[in-house]
């Protein structure tokens, strides 16, 4: 479901399922989105074609899609070759599953440095729980050592997920339960420097807004943003509520919901009013096909 900045929603013409993870492509045409029902996969919405198609094949379990910034690829964790590692492919569905990380650990992926050569992602380790870590794509010219090199961020003795590369690729924003509690928090990439506590009354799901000078969260049912600037040193206001709902909560520490190129829409998934259980339905803001209008040329089937 989208929703506005005020809390206006309009529905998206999608068949009911279990959905979760939507993301936007960088060209705002298409939703990547998991089906989680007798297995898991990541399937692709056309908003201008209004056609829901699958694309993943390979495992049983394909979780949590994070575009490339080119708009190519899909990342995704997978359970393809075993324990829950990260893959990508092509987002036309060609070419197959491609390994990018290993370990004995579960991962997600979460995002892309604006220049798509890191990928900040989470792992569960039993004995620090969530850590971050990034994975460098590096430079395959530089030979095999200098090539996806996966490299910890941020490992303790608390959960710390879901990190989130701001437009300009300099900060990460992320969940922590350091204090108690799940907040957001926003540190610089690569370092070295202090945290900032975004998040005053509890905060899980962080996405910037693509201009870069706001940060959104969760806080159970409500929606919140904070005004921030990076330059030429980090700073953050004062939390407000956009709108309040009954939207799916994350199932993990991945943001259940994504943001419109312009900042103004958010993409949301609620319950299905057909079925109490899994099932949801996609909403999108009353904005949000203006702005189709004007990517789409008229007649564009």
């Amino acid at each position: 479901m989208g929703v506005s900045r005020n809390g206006a929603e309009k529905p998206l013409a999608v068949p009911t399922h279990a959905y979760l993870t939507p993301r936007l492509s960088p060209d705002g045409r298409r939703v990547a989105v998991t089906i989680a029902e007798q297995e898991s996969n990541v399937w692709l919405y056309d908003l201008p074609r209004q056609t829901l198609t699958r694309i993943t094949f390979e495992g049983s379990v394909n979780n949590g899609p994070v575009w490339t910034p080119d708009g190519k690829r899909l990342t995704f964790n997978s359970n393809k070759e075993g324990t829950a590692n990260i893959f990508w492919q092509l987002a036309d569905g060609s070419g197959g599953l491609e390994r990018l990380t290993t370990s004995e650990y579960l991962q997600a992926p979460s995002s892309w440095s604006p220049d798509g050569q890191l990928l900040a992602f989470h792992e569960i380790n039993p004995n620090t729980q969530r850590d971050i870590w990034v994975l460098r794509m590096g430079d395959s010219s530089q030979g095999p050592g200098q090539v996806r090199k996966a490299q910890p961020f941020l490992r303790t003795r608390f959960d710390e997920a879901g990190p989130r590369f701001s437009p300009d690729g300099h900060w990460l924003a992320y969940t922590s339960n350091e204090s108690g509690r799940y907040e957001i928090y926003v540190q610089p990439y690569p370092g070295p420097g202090g945290k900032w506590q975004i998040s005053t009354e509890g905060g899980t799901e962080p996405v910037w807004n693509p201009n870069g000078r706001e940060l959104f969260y969760r806080s159970g049912n409500k929606m919140m943003a904070v005004d921030v600037t990076t330059q030429p040193g980090f700073a953050a206001g004062t939390p407000r509520m956009l709108f309040e709902g009954q939207y799916d909560p994350a199932p993990f520490p991945l943001a259940n919901y994504d943001v419109s190129r312009d900042g103004q829409s958010f993409l949301m998934l609620k319950p299905s009013e057909q079925a109490q259980s899994a099932p949801t339905q996609i909403n999108v803001v009353l904005n949000w096909f203006e702005e189709l209008k004007r990517r789409v040329p008229t007649g564009t089937k």
